[in-house]
């Protein structure tokens, strides 16, 4: 190959990069699963590389943390109207991605490799059944709203607060580890705390896993430097500028694209995509 059929490739390479890195933060900042989308295409332009699955993981963490920045900041102005107690929460959300976000750089890759098979297909799972539950979280908040006024209550029990924070502990040490759907789980979890309607759980949800996967993106940065974690930084620039875009467009338009469209071409490629994982890892491709 000479050197500009090279450059035409990374040029397209790099275009096809930044168009998933966008349609990816743009999911994120409805729901969850943008993960989906960049973690594959990363895979395949990393593949030559040793541990090339969890270089792909990695760097797609920190090329998708901007459009969780700019997600979190679109939905600014639900997030004031959630009460001051679900800020508590961003304690379990650092100290679990952080274990998970060890967890991957501390293993060998192969356990990860093993691993992306049934993360990926739990991610299309759970972006599957988005719709029933934001209709659990949904219906419960609302309930709540009619019986308890909660969102105009500064407190929370205790009981009820220390369950939250483990399920949040929970979910940001999946999300440390990989973290595809963790935007699913957390509202379903923020649901069951009924903290509004289904745009102030978004707020509370976004603003979460900005920090999940902030932590994360920090701690393979910092990884990275010292020669504990690879990243491929190319394609994190790349990201970074699609992401960016992605995150604040997605949530501008979260109210009027179709949601089910969305939803069922995301889950669609992760099923796909799950069962290439699993033919590979069980090398039925021959």
């Amino acid at each position: 190959m000479n050197g500009e059929e090279q450059a035409i490739n990374l040029i397209l390479d790099a275009i096809l990069l930044a168009t998933v890195s966008f349609c990816g933060a743009a999911v994120n900042s409805v729901a969850g699963g943008g993960t989906l989308l960049t973690f594959p295409v990363l895979g395949a332009m990393l593949s030559d590389i040793p541990g090339g699955m969890v270089t792909a993981n990695t760097t797609s963490t920190i090329g998708l943390w901007p459009g969780a920045l700019t997600a979190a900041w679109a939905y600014r102005d639900e997030r004031r109207a959630t009460p001051e107690w679900s800020r508590w929460l961003l304690v379990p959300s650092i100290t679990g991605a952080l274990l998970g976000s060890v967890a991957l750089i501390g293993l060998p890759s192969s356990s990860f490799n093993r691993l992306v098979p049934w993360l990926v297909l739990l991610a299309a799972i759970l972006f599957a059944l988005q719709p029933w539950i934001s209709s659990l979280s949904v219906r419960s908040s609302t309930s709540s709203c009619e019986n308890n006024d909660l969102l105009n209550r500064d407190s929370l029990s205790q009981r009820s607060l220390a369950w939250m924070a483990c399920s949040q502990f929970l979910i940001a040490v999946y999300g440390g580890y990989f973290g595809a759907g963790i935007g699913i789980l957390m509202l379903a979890s923020l649901g069951m705390a009924r903290l509004g309607d289904i745009h102030r759980l978004n707020s509370v949800k976004n603003e979460l896993a900005t920090a999940v996967n902030g932590t994360a993106a920090g701690l393979f940065v910092l990884g990275s430097f010292a020669g504990l974690s690879n990243v491929h930084w190319p394609s994190v620039g790349v990201m970074a500028c699609g992401s960016l875009a992605g995150g604040l467009v997605g949530s501008v338009l979260a109210r009027r694209i179709p949601a089910a469209l969305v939803r069922h071409g995301v889950a669609a490629i992760g099923f796909l995509l799950a069962a290439y994982y699993f033919g590979r890892e069980w090398q039925l491709f021959g």
